[in-house]
């Protein structure tokens, strides 16, 4: 069974495990950790990168590089253009580099010095190919420009900007053509004009789509600590839905006892007597609540388990086969306390990219084995009930637990005999707390 990517699970404990990872989301830059590269993230941002900044740079030194390098070009048109190219060039990369890593709500600021550098150099690389007549070329570095103003600015104040540069860009090349009188005014105008046009199109395009793709990913993120809360709440509500009816009775007949007391001492007494049996009673129910919500099956903990690494961006697999059902209810319990660990251990320690999940019964024995791709220096959890802790509770019923790495790969074993019946779950009974 392959669960895509966009399962997102409906589990409290997978969204705990999940927002375990995601919790840097709320930094007002996009951070490139474990979980966005399990997501494609990093590959994205890569693709976007070259496709905006490397390109946009490529664009301007292949064109005026060429035109640098022209020997017909004098000197005192190509000195200044090589030292205004480079800066053109490095402005261009920083701002567009910025632009990639910040948050796009609310809209980033520029770096002024970098963007009036920008400016400058980009008057320089206009000025001089225009004064040589090349309507071609003077208008790439004011559009590259202006497109990087335009990628920090919100829509309204972006289509002002691009509507007043595409209007501005008609007029340079239309007034030295016509002074120059070389009978290419309709060039020198349309052509700079829609050389703007569609830098800033394909400058904005892949830059709207990161935009998008960093919206999903942290809405993903806000849907599991939604889920965590509502998880919370339920909990919550449950307990009050019990201790509060039994704390209310109790509270009644204790008082109603203690009026008694003098007057009719057998009556207080036999309230008293429901009080205990009403305090054994809330107790009793309290627990079923507790034990309702953090008793876990495999069946359960598998079909969370790949819909939390689905949801954190990790291609997970499973091959379960039949037998599960043969299973009593304790070892189904603790080899869902494995499965759960081991989700958590790949969710928090490593960079897993894909996840393999394979259960089956062979020989009587069951055996549940979890390998991941992307483990780091430290896999196993410490705390709480790491692996160690479930090697002696397996231990306790016959059981075996191990864990090794291979290079990147870190792979869990659990094996349980089917003989260990529910007469024995005492076993791993006395290791809870």
């Amino acid at each position: 069974m392959r669960t895509s990517p966009n399962d997102i699970c409906h589990t409290g404990q997978g969204r705990s495990a999940l927002t375990g990872r995601a919790g840097r989301c709320h930094n007002d830059r996009v951070e490139d950790g474990p979980r966005d590269r399990g997501a494609g993230l990093t590959s994205f941002r890569r693709y976007t990168w070259w496709a905006v900044p490397g390109t946009t740079v490529l664009l301007l030194v292949l064109t005026y590089g060429a035109w640098i390098l022209d020997g017909d070009v004098p000197p005192w048109a190509r000195a200044p253009s090589a030292p205004a190219l480079v800066v053109e060039a490095a402005a261009t990369v920083v701002l567009l580099g910025d632009r990639l890593t910040a948050r796009p709500d609310p809209p980033a600021r520029p770096r002024r010095g970098w963007l009036l550098a920008a400016g400058c150099a980009a008057l320089v690389l206009a000025a001089l190919p225009l004064a040589r007549h090349n309507y071609g070329l003077w208008a790439i570095a004011p559009a590259v420009t202006v497109a990087i103003g335009a990628t920090y600015l919100p829509v309204p104040a972006r289509r002002l900007l691009v509507a007043g540069a595409t209007s501005g860009a008609l007029v340079p090349g239309t007034a030295v053509s016509l002074a120059a009188g070389d009978g290419e005014p309709v060039y020198a105008a349309l052509f700079p004009a829609g050389l703007v046009v569609f830098t800033v199109w394909m400058m904005l395009g892949p830059l709207w789509a990161w935009d998008v793709a960093g919206r999903l990913d942290r809405a993903r993120r806000l849907e599991a600590e939604l889920a965590v809360k509502d998880e919370r709440l339920r909990f919550a509500g449950d307990l009050h839905d019990i201790q509060g009816h039994h704390l209310q009775v109790i509270a009644l007949k204790a008082e109603l006892a203690s009026r008694l007391t003098g007057s009719d001492p057998e009556r207080a007494s036999a309230e008293m007597q429901e009080v205990r049996q009403l305090c054994a009673d809330a107790l009793r129910d309290t627990r079923a609540v507790v034990q309702g919500y953090r008793r876990t099956t495999l069946d359960d903990e598998i079909v969370n388990a790949t819909r939390v690494l689905a949801a954190a961006g990790i291609d997970a697999r499973t091959d379960q086969a039949p037998g599960a059902e043969e299973l009593p209810a304790t070892a189904r319990h603790l080899l869902g306390l494995v499965m759960r660990e081991a989700t958590t251990n790949v969710l928090r320690h490593s960079n897993a990219q894909h996840a393999e999940v394979d259960y089956r019964v062979t020989d009587g024995t069951a055996r549940l084995r979890i390998g991941n791709d992307g483990a780091e220096e430290s896999t196993a959890s410490s705390d709480g009930t790491g692996l160690t802790t479930l090697a002696e509770r397996l231990r306790a019923v016959d059981g075996e637990l191990t864990w090794d790495r291979d290079g990147d790969r870190f792979t869990v074993t659990a094996a349980l005999p089917l003989q260990r019946d529910e007469r024995q779950k005492g076993g791993p009974g006395r290791g809870r707390r």
